[in-house]
């Protein structure tokens, strides 16, 4: 997993309007990139809206928020509607960023092994680097957590 001072891999990913945003558009920039499992199940849904509901804090920030995960554009769109969210949702439906950032693990539930999302937020630094990583989401106040350290 990327962890502080490493440097963002390069990448792009269709966003929730179906264009396409690359790491390389972030340079001079705050963001935060969370990663998370599937749309529209319970755990995602309040991580999602908690980012929501602090949304306009991190805006007069100036952070730029993104969430990914492997859903399609075409879910994310629907999640962003279904949820009223205002920040822009990457489909990494190959999962490959997810595997440069290091959150494309084995996860083992009810004795059964699977390949998924390690629930996991990082927040970049004007000069591309990791600032911080949170590895312990506590999705109901999800934007309380990251406004404290940010």
């Amino acid at each position: 997993m990327l962890e502080v001072g490493d440097k963002v891999p390069v990448f792009s990913l269709k966003q929730t309007d179906g264009t396409t945003v690359k790491s390389s558009d972030w340079k001079g920039k705050t963001v935060v990139i969370y990663f998370y499992p599937k749309d529209d199940t319970p755990g995602c849904t309040k991580e999602a809206c908690s980012l929501r509901d602090g949304y306009a804090a991190f805006k007069k920030k100036g952070v730029l928020v993104y969430g990914v995960s492997p859903d399609d554009v075409d879910s994310h769109r629907k999640f962003t509607q279904k949820f009223n969210l205002p920040y822009p949702l990457l489909a990494d439906d190959g999962h490959a960023v997810a595997e440069k950032f290091g959150v494309w693990v084995e996860k083992n539930m009810y004795g059964k092994k699977s390949m998924g999302i390690a629930r996991t937020t990082f927040i970049i630094g004007p000069d591309g680097k990791i600032a911080e990583v949170i590895k312990k989401v506590n999705t109901e106040e999800h934007a309380g957590q990251l406004l404290e350290v940010l």
